[in-house]
């Protein structure tokens, strides 16, 4: 079995598991009618990108030569390994960046499950503090984790950026990222593509 084979394996199984995941995300916000909702509410669900953003992903990846991914928001890693998909293709790196420690331990076995761990560096805790320090070229910046911190992790980031940059914001239809989505929108150096009726906006560098 090929290595591509062994991921589309493992996602098959990892989709199964979510679409049980239902009970559990509603028991979430029950739990959460009398505290603000917290990353931890969310521990124990997947809350993954549908197969079409994956595979909307994957030709991103392959048709742009992507090489260099920084993902924020591992969750079980259905994501990742989408990306991974791509970069097996351009012989290309991800690291990613998850805040629960027992949601990314399970992403890492899926990992090895589907034979991509040697292209996945995981970073476990605050994006904000596992990330600073990045200072290589990225070239696919994906924004799939806590809403609030999208506007400041990319600016962190934003000097690594480069001309063929591109940046995924999923969720953009939530209140919280249409105010990051805003922010960005203000500078001319950034075109928005809104993508899958609006529930991803592609942001690019403006030639």
């Amino acid at each position: 079995m090929s290595t591509q084979q062994q991921v589309e394996v493992t996602l098959t199984h990892l989709y199964k598991d979510a679409r049980f995941d239902h009970l559990k995300m509603l028991k979430s916000f029950a739990q959460s009618v009398f505290k603000s909702i917290q990353p931890s509410s969310f521990k124990d669900v997947y809350l993954s990108i549908s197969k079409e953003q994956g595979e909307g992903l994957k030709r991103l990846i392959k048709e742009n030569g992507i090489r260099n991914i920084i993902e924020f928001g591992t969750s079980f890693g259905i994501s990742t390994l989408f990306l991974a998909q791509g970069v097996l293709e351009t012989g290309g790196n991800i690291i990613t960046t998850e805040l629960i420690a027992s949601k990314a331990h399970k992403a890492i076995e899926n990992f090895k499950r589907a034979g991509v761990n040697h292209l996945i560096e995981v970073r476990i805790g605050d994006a904000l503090e596992t990330l600073k320090n990045h200072h290589e070229p990225i070239d696919l910046l994906l924004l799939d984790g806590w809403k609030d911190l999208y506007l400041p992790i990319f600016q962190m980031l934003e000097p690594n950026f480069h001309e063929s940059t591109f940046v995924y914001v999923d969720n953009a239809d939530m209140a919280e990222t249409k105010v990051f989505l805003r922010a960005i929108s203000q500078s001319n150096k950034y075109h928005l593509q809104p993508k899958f009726g609006g529930k991803v906006v592609l942001i690019s560098i403006r030639k």
